[in-house]
């Protein structure tokens, strides 16, 4: 499955705008180890002039939240144009490893074992800031460049790149639900972790949200943990515990597929209203039979393409962080650093009927 670039320019705007998003059809392997490595084999960093002035053969650790997750495959990956690819045009070396699970306990271990191997920069989306400062700051210490993508660490990394506003991609989602469902009825939330900084955040501009729809409830919020199989469970919890729920809304790719899945009947298709953050590939066949009418989300690839860039930016002490700082990343333009030191890649878009047909990824 390829992402068809120019395709976004012929797409009408829906709501916010409109999302050009990217799966890669590779899958990651198990455990800690790294699951996909490109770029130079030197372990010592040289300067190029070649790539405005930026180190080449910098040891670049890309880690998600979890490996398995198409999300972060698509982020991360060089067939869907992800990080690895742009660490591999640098001249850098780019190596994706993680755990299989979303949570702390899993994902330090790959941190760990990335600086003993003598990572210069790592790219990390964040499963709890708590938990994996203590190992962030440790590294930053030693020098290595943290970059945080996806999920933030704050306190702890040199930059913070953020898939969209976060503000935006909160109020939209309840914006396209709060239309669904004529803006009244009772709703849920099918989150990740509890501790994931990007999924609080976005909770929170919800619920900021939902003040302008006074008709419509919030009456869960529960965890799906970035699994298929707990995500389920929730949901066909709250499907119990709330028989006159009208809406949900899953703000993770993961959750929303498992959601959908269990909605797909007669019984509660057109009649529960889902929406929230996932891939096109994923979720075709759900809003082709009406089961899910609209989603929300940003361009993966184009994310963990950006964090490459400003990973080798700051590794190669061309930019510190500082707000106002401008560089340049590849294909995708200038970006500016912005207020605690964050890089905004651009508005979240949104999916439906009439366009998700022509995305082939």
């Amino acid at each position: 499955m390829k992402l068809r670039q120019t395709a976004v320019l012929a797409v009408p705007l829906v709501t916010t705008s409109l999302l050009l998003a990217a799966c890669s059809s590779s899958g990651s392997s198990s455990g800690s180890g790294s699951t996909a490595t490109s770029g130079a084999s030197s372990s010592s960093a040289q300067s190029s002039s070649g790539s405005g002035g930026l180190k080449s053969g910098l040891k670049v650790f890309v880690i998600p939240k979890n490996l398995g997750n198409n999300y972060f495959t698509t982020a991360d990956s060089a067939k869907s144009g992800g990080a690895i690819a742009a660490l591999s045009a640098l001249g850098e070396t780019g190596t994706e490893t993680s755990g299989t699970a979303a949570t702390p306990a899993s994902q330090i271990p790959a941190i760990q074992a990335a600086i003993s191997k003598g990572a210069n920069a790592l790219i990390v989306s964040a499963t709890d800031p708590t938990a994996l400062c203590p190992t962030l700051n440790g590294a930053m210490k030693r020098g290595i460049t943290v970059i945080t993508y996806d999920s933030d660490a704050p306190g702890c990394r040199d930059l913070f790149i953020n898939q969209a506003s976060t503000a935006q991609i909160g109020t939209s989602e309840v914006d396209v639900l709060a239309k669904q469902i004529n803006q009244t009825g009772d709703i849920a939330i099918v989150s990740a972790t509890a501790s994931a900084t990007n999924q609080n955040a976005w909770i929170g501009y919800m619920k900021q949200e939902l003040k302008k729809y006074p008709k419509m409830k919030l009456v869960s919020t529960v965890y799906g943990n970035d699994d298929p199989t707990t995500a389920t469970q929730v949901t066909q919890g709250l499907l119990q515990q709330y028989p006159n729920l009208k809406g949900i809304i899953s703000p993770t790719t993961v959750g929303i597929a498992a959601a959908a899945a269990v909605l797909d009947n007669a019984k509660y298709r057109g009649k529960i209203m889902l929406t929230g953050l996932g891939t096109p590939d994923s979720l075709k066949k759900y809003v082709s039979d009406g089961t899910i009418k609209q989603f929300v989300l940003w361009k993966p690839n184009d994310l963990g393409f950006l964090a490459a860039y400003a990973a080798a930016e700051v590794a190669s002490g061309k930019i510190s962080g500082t707000q106002g700082q401008q560089f340049t990343a590849g294909k995708l333009g200038s970006f500016t650093v912005g207020a605690d030191k964050t890089v905004l890649l651009g508005p979240p878009f949104t999916f439906d009927a009439a366009n998700i047909g022509q995305f082939d990824f």
